[in-house]
């Protein structure tokens, strides 16, 4: 399996409900640093897993949604507890929506297989969500 990664960061606040969150109940803030990779079986006749400058662009694209954003108040995500491991996934699902689209690069859509997004919080800690594009 072939892969290729960008990375960004986005800023964001928000909150927790439930006691298991303690402090984090109140409103914090993060910084994370964020990965996505892009896997397929074969490069294509050029020798790549998809456009690197495309795939950067997308990324930034969908973060910019997110970036000094309060995630109490973002529509999509009002009531949700969004944890790392839940952002992971809320990217996820955004990329793979771009994905679709050929936004990485022509044939993109139907040759790329799966798509990781890792999430760090810091060196000591991070989460991830990995799944099919199809």
């Amino acid at each position: 399996m072939y892969a290729l990664a960008v990375s960004d960061h986005i800023m964001i606040a928000h909150s927790f409900t439930g006691e298991v969150f303690g402090p984090a109940q109140k409103l914090h803030g993060a910084t994370y640093g964020v990965e996505v990779e892009f896997r397929r079986a074969e490069l294509d006749e050029h020798g790549l897993v998809c456009d690197i400058g495309l795939a950067l662009q997308v990324l930034r694209e969908v973060l910019a949604d997110l970036n000094y954003c309060n995630l109490d108040e973002v529509p999509a995500l009002i009531g949700k507890n969004t944890t790392t491991e839940f952002m992971a996934g809320e990217i996820f699902s955004r990329m793979k929506q771009r994905v679709a689209q050929d936004a990485v690069g022509p044939g993109t859509a139907q040759a790329l297989t799966t798509l990781r997004v890792v999430l760090r919080e810091s060196p000591l800690a991070w989460a991830s969500f990995e799944g099919p594009l199809r």
